[in-house]
This record gives structure tokens, sequence and C-alpha cells, in this order.
């Protein structure tokens, strides 16, 4: 089983926009996924029952249960565990990327957002485990400012996922009724960018090397 940590210090990083829209790409491939809540205001688990269904399963739960969770999703069979933690740089997000064999950790590229990262960074470092900066709600035709983000990123410390999720209306527009983007508008823009940040995960996670670095 794998598991896969979002962590973002700030919120309005697009946190559980991305949990929910990889955990269904996942579970569309045919993986049995389980997704975590670890945030006590449980975006994610109102999603879940707006959704319903059970792949992927959405189980809200504190962090201090997490390890309990983790170990009956590896026994039910569950192929990936996506956590969704809380908008802060606390035990819950730490506990959230030392359970977790890869962490996303999604950003806007706002001065603001940018700066906020180098907590989490910090926060990654002590976690010791293989973690991603992924740009998040990028306006469109703004490569000049990717760039400029994507420096600061290195700047810091911390590598980049090769994708940038773009801002669409799509996101917005399917989750308010459990849906994602690519079940709103399949084939739209939205959904190719979030499968292609699946596929690279995937490819991350089942690297040898990959999994070493993440035991």
């Amino acid at each position: 089983m794998h598991v896969v940590a979002i962590v973002s210090q700030k919120g309005g990083a697009g946190k559980t926009t991305l949990s929910v829209h990889l955990a269904v790409a996942a579970a569309a491939k045919g993986l049995s996924v389980a997704l975590i809540d670890l945030d006590p205001q449980a975006t994610a688990a109102q999603w879940g029952d707006w959704r319903g269904g059970d792949n992927p399963a959405v189980v809200a739960t504190p962090y201090t249960r997490l390890d309990a969770t983790l170990q009956e999703a590896k026994q039910a069979g569950v192929d990936l565990c996506i956590l969704d933690s809380p908008p802060a740089a606390d035990a819950a997000a730490v506990s959230a990327a030392r359970a977790a064999d890869l962490v996303l950790v999604p950003t806007r590229v706002s001065a603001f957002d940018l700066h906020a990262i180098k907590t989490t960074g910090e926060l990654m470092r002590i976690a010791q485990k293989p973690a991603f900066t992924i740009f998040n709600a990028v306006p469109p035709r703004a490569a000049a400012l990717v760039e400029d983000a994507a420096a600061v990123v290195r700047g810091i410390g911390m590598p980049l996922a090769p994708v940038c999720l773009t801002e669409r209306a799509a996101y917005r527009h399917a989750v308010v009724d459990g849906h994602t983007a690519g079940e709103y508008e399949p084939g739209c823009k939205a959904a190719c960018e979030i499968d292609a940040v699946l596929d690279w995960m995937m490819g991350r996670l089942t690297k040898p090397s990959s999994i070493a670095q993440a035991a």
C-alpha cells in the first residue's frame, strides 16, 4: 500500500481539491483508494458525504489515530491512501508526512504563498520524506510567473513537480456536489492535468529508489 500526504502550512493552497481529484483519478484507473481527512474542518469528508460510494472511501479521523486507520486500510486491501492534512505546520502535518511514502506540497504562485512554503519545507526535512512542491491554481498564460516561482522553490531546496495545475472553473463547479473536474467535463484540460500528476506520482512511488528513500 502506498501513502501520499498532501501538506501545506497555508490555507487556500488547494490541498483538499488536489486530494479529492487524485483519489478519484486513481480509483478510475482501477486502484482501491482511501482518502483520509485529518483536517478538523473535515472538508474532504463533507465532499465524500455529497459523493457517496466507497471508492474512493473517505474517512475523517484525528491524526492521533492515523497509524491505526492506515493499518485498517492495509488490512482492507487498499492500494493507495491519500492524506489530506490541516493547513498548519503542526503535529498533524508532521504525522501525515512521517506516515507517507511521498509528500505533495501544493502552493499558489503568489509571494505570500511562496513565503509560507519555507516553513512547510522545514517540516518536510524534519519528517525526512521525499516532498515535492506542486504549483496550483496557476493563472493562464503565466509562464514568466511560474518561472519566477520555480526559482524561489529551488532556492529553498524543495524539488518541484513537473506538472502545474491551472486555475480552471471546472474544479469549482465539480466539487460542489461531490464530483471532480473530469467527471463534470470528461476529457477537459483540468482532468488531463490531474491525470498527468497522478501518472508522475505513481511513477515516483513505484521506483525502487523512491521506495527505499521513503522507508
